[in-house]
């Protein structure tokens, strides 16, 4: 029987070109997963994302954008398609990363640890593209914000989830 996942740095997701990256690599910092998409009203928040990115990396945030396809169809390019629409349209310096499903039976096991630690409303249910889970430096306090929350509005908490040790 398989050990249950109890952190972050428990799960292995791939990098946009199906590398292993085991998130284990950020420990003791503060990741920001989004479920991502290039064709969606949310995809501005790319930029929004960056920023955050820009402002808190230096102090241990690290954004991971994780493409998903399951909401419309939105995030229909390949692995490295997607990663270069955000690297040129949207100047990302954070991780695109191999796409993910986030609900149903084939949902990536980082988002069903994810739910379950922020369950969220619809019994945890991702709702849509652009969901944000805030996971803390201690790999198990996590926090979720909806497709809607621009990540501006993240900045409060993430500055909170920085000064805890």
């Amino acid at each position: 029987m398989p050990q249950a996942q109890h952190t972050l740095q428990d799960f292995v997701l791939h990098d946009a070109s199906a590398q292993p990256l085991p998130l284990a690599r950020y420990a003791g910092q503060v990741v920001l997963v989004v479920n991502t998409a290039t064709a969606c009203g949310f995809t501005p928040q790319l930029k929004g994302l960056e920023a955050l990115q820009q402002q808190y990396g230096a102090q241990g945030l690290q954004v991971l954008g994780l493409p998903c396809n399951q909401f419309g169809a939105q995030a229909s390019g390949s692995n490295a398609e997607i990663a270069q629409f955000c690297e040129l349209n949207y100047q990302t310096s954070f991780p695109s990363l191999a796409k993910v499903e986030v609900n149903g039976p084939h949902a990536d096991p980082l988002f069903v640890w994810l739910k379950a630690q922020a369950p969220g409303i619809l019994g945890g249910r991702i709702l849509w593209n652009f969901t944000k889970f805030l996971v803390a430096r201690d790999g198990t306090t996590v926090q979720r914000f909806a497709p809607m929350t621009k990540p501006a509005k993240l900045a409060a908490a993430i500055e909170k989830a920085l000064a805890s040790s």
